[in-house]
């Protein structure tokens, strides 16, 4: 049986840590996302020095575990003295700038190798015709590989944001009270597994189930130009099962 009177005490504990995880995910995703764009276009360049370098690194992130990222960089920093003696000492004693920057550079890496996919699909007949009308290759990228791109991109876009919203409960490891912090204490403190983590499984199950429907939205958005040219084709069909050329 669940102790309801335990987890109504602890609501007010758990919605402070549910602020501090969304606070933490929407300063990865902004700034993951102003980095990953740039990045994204050095990726798919046809120079080989600058897409190899990038490759590197996103190649390095995506294959070594965020869990031990966010330690060499919370704890390991710690151990060079030109990093206590410089000027951004105080930022890497924050147990949240350690962990904002551990989250974005890993969802830099993944959402780097996102776009730059997207971008080198980009039909080469789109890029001709733009050219073909005299824009320049900034208005090219702006007008014409970038929408493209995103759209291609975005149904895998919301499965990172949701993965690294699960990732912001590594955070707790840092001393960062967010959900998982908070059903960590519940549980010390009560020794009930059903009034702590099942309580933070069903705050992390809503937000999943919100950016879901939030990423559908804009899915919707932005490729409603697929529903419309399927449309014609949809009405074409029983038309074509009745042809007795084709049956």
């Amino acid at each position: 049986m669940i102790d309801w009177e335990i987890v109504a005490d602890n609501l007010p504990a758990f919605a402070g840590g549910l602020v501090n995880t969304l606070i933490l995910l929407a300063t990865v995703i902004v700034s993951g996302f102003a980095i990953s764009v740039p990045l994204a276009l050095m990726r798919s360049t046809r120079s080989s020095y600058v897409s190899r370098a990038v490759w590197l690194f996103t190649y390095v992130i995506r294959g070594t575990p965020l869990l031990v990222q966010l330690f060499i960089i919370y704890y390991g920093m710690a151990q060079f003295e030109f990093v206590r003696s410089s000027a951004l000492w105080p930022l890497f004693r924050s147990p949240w700038f350690c962990a904002w920057l551990a989250l974005t550079i890993n969802t830099v890496a993944y959402t780097t190798e996102i776009f730059a996919g997207a971008i080198r699909t980009t039909a080469p007949g789109e890029i001709e015709a733009a050219r073909s009308i005299g824009l320049s290759r900034a208005a090219v990228l702006r007008y014409v590989i970038w929408p493209s791109a995103w759209r291609r991109a975005l149904p895998q876009y919301g499965n990172e944001v949701v993965m690294m919203m699960h990732a912001t409960a590594l955070a707790s490891t840092v001393t960062i009270v967010e959900v998982m912090r908070v059903a960590r204490d519940v549980y010390t403190n009560y020794l009930v597994l059903t009034e702590s983590f099942g309580v933070a499984a069903a705050i992390y199950l809503c937000l999943t189930i919100g950016l879901t429907a939030l990423f559908r939205r804009l899915e919707k958005h932005f490729l409603r130009h697929l529903s419309r040219s399927e449309a014609p084709n949809a009405k074409v069909q029983p038309a074509e099962r009745l042809n007795p050329k084709v049956a």
